[in-house]
């Protein structure tokens, strides 16, 4: 009998600290379904377009990228050979080669992977029309098969942390050409990889069931099939889990939850890397919003001290800049905005507002988000702001808020651990929403373009670190958004699952399932 929580504790930009893992079980168990327990229905199964947690753990599972984080890393200092067995790159960091592994299969009958399915994957990435992340990939000027084993990337300018676009997390995934032509749309419903684990069925609201990839080149899972449960209800998903009918579930990151979860017999929860940076985004196209006093005043007015006690340090460590906690380039010389309620109300009554404001954020029912919301709601209407809530299921929140249909976004991301990779995606004129370039910048700021693009043509380490300071410093003095925490993830496991591997980070948020990883029930 063990009770144990492998912590993460509070992470900083020069220090990991390694996780408290259980013993490990016999790498000879018998193979077995692993039952895991999510809290939201899938809504894309095409790794280009994965952008909800739900979505990116089984495209975890199911593909690999040119190189890779190994199982339990999301640091980029750890970055291995993949489906690419070797690279290289030439001294200006604009072209980049890369050599194929030789006769990796694709699931089902597509052949192995060539490298033309790699260009076709990187283009796919690329492109507005099939890719939920094409803005990161816009300094690739060309990417070519120079033979059926080799790959060639031309950059327009110098990518900080390229490799990570070209790993097993969002874009990189490479996908079969051949499968992705031959099926369309469809694609979504019927995804073809090269993982340890394939595509079996799906069922809405219920379930996702993949199978183990007999021919995956590591070798063969240990695991014979993932039944992937989809139990949105938090204290149905811990019944289950109690009752041994589920292995694995996505916890519920909240201090109090670990700790009494953790107190189970023969149960390990699992804190660790990245933690998704919590933010409020202010939409400045809306009103009362676009006008920077109100900003201001919605700023001062939120305790984020009192949030992070009620998230529990552990699992919410506070930010300090627009850039993730722990990022390359990561900044706090600007600082935060302090609590300030009276500040507050002062500017309510320099913006025309004396007796208070308004504005409606669309909220996801999700309880990592709802009771956070919740709280922020209650500080807002101390000082006169009335944030109105219409909160829907967490489908429907992605599909609206990228119609830019809110005044306020509250959203929590990992991306890859670098200052461009969020400062592109969140702040960066060509990812405002609405937009064919549209990623994920709701609060429709443009303030910091210029500084985020001098950083990616920086000559010097220096000079990057100075644009990217420079771009945290606009951002946060326009009040495009204000930075809150970094949710860690948090997932609760019984001792006879092994997951072959130490844990200490995923970067699609997820244990990776991979072909060491055994029950032994």
């Amino acid at each position: 009998m063990t009770n144990t929580i492998s912590f993460l504790p509070r992470v900083s930009a020069s220090v990991v600290l390694a996780a408290t893992v259980t013993a490990a079980m016999p790498h000879g168990a018998f193979a077995e379904t692993l039952n895991v327990g999510i809290n939201s229905d899938v809504t894309n199964l095409d790794p280009h377009r994965a952008t909800a947690t739900t979505d990116k753990a089984l495209a975890g599972w199911m593909f690999n990228g040119l190189v890779r984080f190994p199982p339990g890393s999301a640091n980029p200092a750890d970055i291995e050979p993949d489906l690419a067995e070797s690279w290289e790159a030439s001294e200006d960091g604009l072209t980049w080669t890369f050599t194929l592994r030789e006769d990796v299969p694709f699931h089902g009958a597509y052949g192995t992977v060539t490298a033309e399915d790699v260009v076709y994957s990187l283009n796919r990435a690329a492109s507005t029309d099939t890719s939920s992340f094409a803005g990161d990939y816009a300094a690739f000027e060309s990417i070519e098969a120079v033979d059926p084993k080799t790959v060639q990337i031309t950059l327009s300018t110098p990518v900080a942390g390229f490799l990570g676009l070209v790993a097993n997390y969002h874009g990189g995934n490479i996908v079969s050409k051949a499968a992705a032509e031959e099926m369309g749309e469809s694609f979504n419903n019927n995804p073809v990889g090269t993982g340890p684990f394939m595509f079996e069925e799906a069922v809405t609201q219920q379930y996702v069931s993949l199978a183990a990839n007999p021919d995956y080149f590591r070798g063969a899972p240990e695991i014979d099939d993932i039944r992937y449960r989809i139990i949105p209800s938090d204290s149905s998903r811990e019944l289950a889990f109690q009752a041994g009918e589920l292995d694995l579930i996505y916890g519920k990151r909240e201090q109090r939850w670990v700790e009494q979860t953790a107190a189970a017999e023969d149960t390990t929860i699992d804190v660790f890397l990245p933690g998704e940076y919590r933010t409020l985004h202010l939409n400045m196209t809306h009103e009362p919003l676009d006008d920077i006093k109100v900003r201001q005043a919605v700023a001062h007015a939120i305790n984020v001290d009192e949030i992070v006690t009620f998230v529990g340090p552990d699992v919410g460590p506070r930010g300090c800049s627009v850039v993730p906690t722990g990022y390359l380039g990561e900044n706090c010389d600007v600082g935060t905005y302090e609590y300030d309620p009276e500040l507050a109300r002062s500017l309510l009554e320099e913006a025309g507002h004396p007796d208070g404001v308004s504005f409606t954020a669309i909220v996801s029912s999700n309880a990592s988000q709802l009771p956070i919301m919740e709280v922020i709601q209650a500080q807002l209407s101390q000082v006169g702001i009335t944030m109105e809530m219409n909160i829907v299921d967490h489908p429907t929140y992605h599909e609206q808020i990228r119609q830019d249909a809110s005044d306020a976004v509250f959203y929590g991301a990992a991306r890859f651990p670098v200052a461009d990779s969020y400062l592109t995606q969140f702040y960066h004129s060509n990812a405002i929403v609405g937009t064919d370039t549209g990623i994920t910048n709701f609060s429709h700021c443009d303030v910091a373009d210029e500084a985020i693009e001098a950083a990616r043509t920086a000559t010097s380490e220096q000079e990057q670190m100075a644009s990217w300071a420079e771009a945290q410093r606009l951002i946060h003095e326009e009040v495009c958004s204000v930075p809150l925490f970094s949710l860690m993830q948090v997932w609760a496991r019984h001792d006879a699952l092994d997951y072959g591997y130490e844990l200490n980070g995923a970067l699609n948020l997820a244990p990776p399932i991979t072909e060491n990883t055994t029950l032994s029930r």
